[in-house]
């Protein structure tokens, strides 16, 4: 186990095929960390990586006794490799970032120095964002539609990157649902919280690993796991589409009845049908997403499969 009164700070760092940035990472973090003066340790998760990154971080823990390593058997994803390295987490005070290097380490010591004053979360507001037009539109949209739909606030333009206290992290430990999208978890703790402006900068190398169908898939998984306004727009929706269809009655009644003008079904039958269709396979769609939460959650698997740790002590 490790000592959690000699640990001052631990670094959260999820890994997955960033062979490119490992070097200049652990330069660059580790020139920073000692300016602070803090004895820490760095926890890299391995999440799966098929490149040379588990390799690279051997090396280096090899080197230095504060680099510790939790390898996945496979890739569990993004959040789940952020949760194993919180459950892994010795220090008083946790920093949470990417290994890509568009947060940069220097910044570090600026969200450290507001964490002082008191708070238990500082998260880092992205001042500058050297992203796509479409990320940064995807991005902006998800922000507002989670705000809209779901009771956690989350800030818009942040990141993972940020500093939050022990005390935190022991609440996070408690949620163990299967679909995390850890920004919300922290911000649904409640504790205090307050943001930073810092640079945001393109990534050192390669390539992001958040693709369009990857980022959307974390946009459903995080809406429908802490909102349930999908259902109730369900609700609304059948409500409208009964309405319509019960005015657009009446008005082919009346034409029918009143005035003697003939009705075309084949068209307006068609058109009807389709449009039916569509809606049931939309509503259908929905609940099976909060169905398969249910039954997700009720197979009780672990988060994660450990292949392999490094740095740990045995008792861990």
């Amino acid at each position: 186990m490790i000592d959690e009164n000699k640990i001052s700070c631990s670094m959260v760092i999820p890994v997955f095929n960033e062979e490119e940035v490992l070097l200049e990472l652990y330069k660059r973090l580790t020139t920073v960390m000692e300016k602070l003066n803090e004895k820490y340790e760095i926890i890299f998760v391995d999440d799966g990586s098929k490149d040379k990154s588990f390799e690279i971080l051997k090396k280096l823990c090899q080197q230095d006794k504060r680099l510790k390593i939790i390898r996945f058997s496979r890739n569990f994803g993004h959040h789940i490799a952020v949760t194993a390295g919180l459950d892994y987490a010795g220090g008083n005070t946790i920093v949470l970032m990417d290994a890509d290097l568009q947060d940069p380490p220097e910044e570090i010591p600026k969200l450290y120095k507001k964490f002082k004053e008191g708070y238990d979360i500082v998260y880092a507001i992205r001042k500058t964002r050297n992203d796509s037009f479409f990320k940064k539109l995807f991005s902006k949209l998800f922000y507002k539609i989670f705000k809209l739909v779901s009771k956690v606030e989350i800030p818009p333009n942040i990141g993972i990157f940020r500093i939050i206290s022990k005390q935190v992290v022991n609440n996070l430990k408690k949620c163990r649902e299967k679909s995390r999208f850890v920004i919300a978890l922290i911000g649904w703790t409640g504790f205090s919280s307050i943001g930073v402006e810092t640079n945001r900068d393109e990534r050192y190398a390669g390539k992001s690993k958040y693709n369009f169908l990857k980022s959307t898939k974390l946009a459903i998984d995080s809406i429908v796991s802490f909102s349930s306004f999908p259902l109730h727009l369900i609700s609304i929706l059948g409500f409208l589409v009964a309405a319509f269809s019960f005015v657009i009655g009446i008005y082919m009644s009346i034409k029918k009845i009143f005035f003697g003008m003939p009705v075309s079904g084949y068209a307006s039958l068609i058109i009807s049908l389709y449009f039916l269709g569509g809606i049931q396979l939309i509503i259908i769609g929905i609940i099976g997403e909060y169905i398969g939460r249910i039954y997700s959650e009720t197979q009780n698997r672990p988060l994660y499969i450990i292949k392999e740790e490094i740095g740990f002590n045995e008792n861990k």
